[in-house]
């Protein structure tokens, strides 16, 4: 069993970055996925931005594209998302996932893991 820990949510102004990290333990399968979704209060969770670990190959949900940056530390087993000029729609709590069915990395229910979350908030 995989276990995820997000770290570097918090509070910034409209304009600003935060990165998030999710530090892996456990066996992770390279032809897996790994995620950040990120959820709404009410609403299901959706995919921000993935990363398909063995090719490193990466998808980003269309309102994150060129703002956000996802990158994997195979050494440290720690997933990442850059986030930079952050706006008040970005705030939602995020999630790390990993286990991702590969061709289906984009829904959350095809994942086997997931960190507890961490709150982004952004003011305008």
């Amino acid at each position: 069993q995989v276990q995820l820990v997000e770290s570097g949510g918090g509070s910034v102004q409209a304009g600003g970055s935060l990165r998030l990290s999710c530090a892996a333990s456990g066996y992770l399968d390279s032809d897996d996925c790994m995620a950040w979704f990120r959820q709404y209060p009410g609403n299901e969770r959706e995919a921000v931005a993935i990363i398909q670990t063995y090719f490193g190959i990466t998808d980003y949900a269309d309102s994150v594209k060129g703002r956000f940056t996802i990158s994997q530390d195979n050494a440290k087993n720690t997933l990442y998302l850059d986030m930079n000029d952050l706006r008040p729609e970005d705030s939602a709590t995020y999630y790390c996932a990993a286990g991702g069915r590969f061709g289906y990395c984009r829904v959350w229910r095809e994942y086997k893991s997931w960190g507890r979350g961490t709150q982004v908030t952004v003011s305008s």
